[in-house]
């Protein structure tokens, strides 16, 4: 751990206890900000190439200013995909699918959610995130394929449940933040509160959506979906552990199929090659089945 994140550790732990011995309902709302807050904030990204190409777009949201991209020809005819970012991270590091998807005669949308990259807010969560996705749907769909990675998958899986004609759709599920239990785990192993705040926590989760933290959960959510899934996911994910992957595994769904892979991590899972190619097949091939294709070094099954 480095010495800077060592250090913004010990502040906020100190934060939090003086917090929490005045008001644990304050503290519980100070921490509830800190894990909705991108670590990186909005770093300045270049811009790829690609989106030189691309029809820019603003949409208002909550009033917030969400910006995008759009790309569009004569040749999009097959389809089109909306492909959303995760958790401290930008639609520009998804550049690589644009091209692949528009040669394949589809239209492509991406864009930066609240809290992140060109777009207004500081600040994000699954519920937000969800409801930007039916808010895009309506304005920039309808889409036939969503790809989404980590905090962007749980948002999809939550937003699949209330979208109009979802059976149709494809999804992609790139390391997605399966359990949002778990996540809170890990950011109170490295911040603990007390037991009174903790339940505040808890409570605020609550409140925001009328669902406890257990129902924020891929697993929960994509049992109530009939459309067809690729969910990609790494054996060694350090964020989004694959251990969390184990029930759905389990349930063997008819519609989803499971592809795993080894020593990419949580990031590096959407940025190699092969799985692009995975990707982009399972998209834009309705007979796509992943005992049917030879990765490289990835290990690949059907569930």
């Amino acid at each position: 751990m480095k010495l800077a994140q060592r250090m913004a550790f010990g502040y906020y732990k100190t934060k939090f206890k003086a917090l929490g011995a005045v008001s644990p309902r304050k503290a519980a709302e100070a921490a509830f900000t800190l894990f909705c807050t991108p670590y990186h904030g909005k770093p300045k990204r270049k811009m790829p190439a690609v989106f030189n190409k691309a029809t820019s777009f603003q949409l208002s949201f909550q009033q917030l200013t969400v910006r995008g991209f759009e790309w569009k020809n004569d040749k999009s005819t097959n389809g089109h995909v909306l492909i959303c970012h995760g958790f401290d991270s930008s639609c520009y590091k998804f550049a690589d699918y644009v091209t692949p998807l528009l040669n394949k005669g589809y239209a492509v949308t991406t864009f930066d959610a609240p809290g992140h990259g060109i777009s207004d807010g500081k600040t994000i969560n699954a519920l937000l995130y969800s409801q930007l996705m039916l808010e895009l749907e309506v304005t920039r769909g309808p889409f036939s394929a969503i790809m989404a990675h980590s905090l962007g998958g749980l948002a999809l899986s939550l937003s699949m449940e209330k979208m109009e004609n979802s059976a149709s759709k494809k999804i992609v599920l790139v390391a997605p933040a399966t359990e949002t239990t778990t996540a809170i785990q890990h950011f109170f192993h490295f911040i603990p509160v007390t037991p009174k705040v903790r339940k505040e926590f808890d409570n605020l989760l609550y409140e925001l959506g009328g669902k406890p933290p257990q129902w924020y959960s891929v697993t929960r959510a994509v049992q109530n979906t009939s459309c067809k899934i690729l969910w990609l996911h790494d054996k060694a994910d350090q964020v989004c552990p694959f251990e969390d992957t184990k029930t759905i595994r389990q349930l063997k769904l008819p519609n989803l199929q499971f592809l795993v892979t080894n020593n990419l991590g949580h990031s590096k899972i959407y940025k190699e090659p092969a799985v692009q190619k995975a990707i982009v097949d399972f998209i834009c091939d309705s007979h796509f089945n992943v005992n049917n294709i030879t990765l490289p070094d990835v290990e690949y099954q059907w569930m």
